[in-house]
């Protein structure tokens, strides 16, 4: 028998050694590990499998948007004060119009940026219960200079108008405001010249309410190819490689609503759909209109297809009405319908 003693000092033998191991190496990985999951960890399941037939009201609606997105994109076409200012104009012109036959009344806000006048739009749905407490549901009508912006953002307009539309006989508890914001695109994104920052900053001057900010942005383009969705670095080990679902995103701050949308979609409507609640300085998560209702703490989040992750037309000339799928984002609008009742509701 071999009776030679080896020395195994190497590991901690005491207890209070055990327990700095513990604190020193797995905490800090448990608290990331819980981190993440509250990041990501969503109420409900997403939908899966075929989607259902579309009802006679999802058809009407269907047209109703590819309408919108062919008048804006390619009517009209590229639209913003950099370069198409004229083209901006006869936008907001349309967006006003239309609101106004779904009998709302409508007012703007407008401010001068480079010598000419600019306009954010907006139609009021007064609440009952709470009419104090309000709900902005709001899209930017510019598009990038060099695109004529049939996703990037015709799709997230003509989804505000309609949702103007459907809901146009309801009453709601809380107040909807629908709000189409000029100037997200750059040269103004996180500006003061932004029609966001001017509007939020005006909420804020005036002391309101606003308990809920639904920013949609670029919400028409879905595939079902693997791999045609991608991430921020870090992110895909959490989230579908398919580009088949619409996301609902905010940052901390606004992790409640994020979630609290997330289930009442999936409860309610058979498509898929994703959460994500990440820090604001993650690429993408602060990629529109509700980054200015964060810097008035209001909680604000987006309602996207997550546009460059899955969209290579961003920002280009190819951005046309034709890539954009209306039979799935009609889909998304009739469940966004749903969502924004009951965010309004007296509960």
């Amino acid at each position: 028998m071999n009776n030679k003693k080896y020395n195994f000092t190497v590991l901690p033998r005491r207890k209070k050694e055990w327990i700095r191991v513990l604190i020193t190496v797995l905490l800090p990985l448990l608290v990331i590990a819980v981190g993440i999951g509250c990041m990501v960890k969503m109420p409900g399941k997403s939908f899966k499998g075929p989607l259902p037939q579309m009802t006679e009201e999802e058809q009407f609606l269907r047209s109703r948007l590819q309408e919108h997105v062919n008048i804006l994109a390619s009517k009209i076409g590229e639209r913003n004060l950099y370069l198409k200012y004229t083209e901006l104009q006869e936008a907001a012109h349309y967006i006003e119009q239309y609101l106004v036959r779904q009998g709302y009344e409508v007012s703007s806000q407008g401010y001068r940026v480079r010598g000419r006048e600019v306009r954010n739009i907006e139609a009021v749905k007064v609440g009952s219960d709470l009419a104090d407490e309000i709900i902005v549901i709001g899209a930017h009508y510019d598009s990038a200079m060099g695109t004529p912006g049939a996703n990037d953002n015709a799709s997230g307009v003509a989804a505000l108008l309609e949702l103007a539309r459907l809901m146009r006989d309801d009453r709601p508890a809380r107040s909807v405001r629908f709000v189409a914001f000029v100037n997200e695109e750059p040269p103004y994104f996180k500006t003061d010249d932004m029609g966001s920052m001017r509007y939020a900053k005006r909420c804020a001057e005036r002391n309101e309410n606003v308990v809920a900010m639904l920013a949609l942005e670029t919400i028409g383009y879905y595939s079902d190819n693997p791999g045609s969705q991608r991430y921020p670095p870090g992110i895909s080990l959490f989230y579908p490689d398919r580009g088949n679902f619409v996301a609902f995103v905010g940052n901390i701050g606004s992790g409640s609503l994020v979630r609290r949308c997330v289930k009442l979609f999936r409860a309610s409507t058979e498509f898929p759909c994703e959460g994500a609640v990440m820090p604001g300085w993650i690429v993408g998560i602060d990629w529109s209109d509700h980054w200015s209702f964060w810097q008035e703490g209001f909680k604000g989040i987006m309602v996207t297809d997550t546009a460059p992750f899955r969209y290579s037309y961003y920002h280009s000339p190819n951005d046309t009405p034709d890539k954009v799928n209306y039979d799935r984002t009609a889909r998304v609008v009739a469940g966004l319908v749903k969502v924004i009742l009951r965010l309004a509701e007296n509960d």
